[in-house]
């Protein structure tokens, strides 16, 4: 089985202070610390819509794409995310999870494995984009299981088009 999750608008939404518990976790300490805190701390933005401007707001979330430094600490944000999971994950804001399914027991392991994966998303924060999320099957057996997140049934599909390629060596 193949798992296609999304992260929820996963750059905007990543908490600045728990950011910094997990850049301090880390080991980044210091004056390096602090320029990433002072990098994330008093941004504020407003939208142009035909040529009226909002009022100007602060940003307690997010991480500036566009920029060398935003990705990297978003990859730190998530980097936890595949704690105590058993499938094999590769994750950025798209994340996949694979596992060979031979029995019952390995579908009620995938199904927990999703759960552990809401209940990190919760724990900090983030949020899965339920309707995108997908799930395919690969292979000759079907066992027919139907997956679930945050109360919602997973979509199956027989293929998934993605931005980027994806590699399960």
């Amino acid at each position: 089985m193949l798992f296609f999750l999304d992260l929820a608008k996963a750059f905007d939404k990543v908490p600045h202070q728990r950011l910094l518990e997990k850049v301090k976790k880390r080991g980044i300490r210091g004056k390096l610390f602090s320029v990433t805190g002072d990098w994330l701390s008093n941004r504020k933005q407003r939208v142009c819509i035909k040529g009226r401007w909002s009022s100007w707001s602060s940003l307690w979330s997010g991480v500036p794409q566009g920029s060398v430094l935003g990705p990297l600490l978003f990859l730190i944000f998530i980097n936890n995310l595949d704690e105590d999971i058993n499938s094999h994950m590769k994750f950025a804001d798209d994340t996949k999870i694979f596992k060979e399914v031979r029995n019952s027991a390995d579908c009620s392991q995938l199904q927990a494995d999703l759960d552990k994966l809401v209940l990190w998303a919760q724990t900090w924060q983030m949020e899965f984009n339920v309707d995108k999320c997908k799930v395919t099957h690969v292979g000759n057996r079907d066992h027919g299981s139907t997956y679930y997140m945050e109360g919602s049934e997973l979509t199956k599909v027989s293929c998934e088009k993605r931005s980027r390629s994806l590699d399960i060596r």
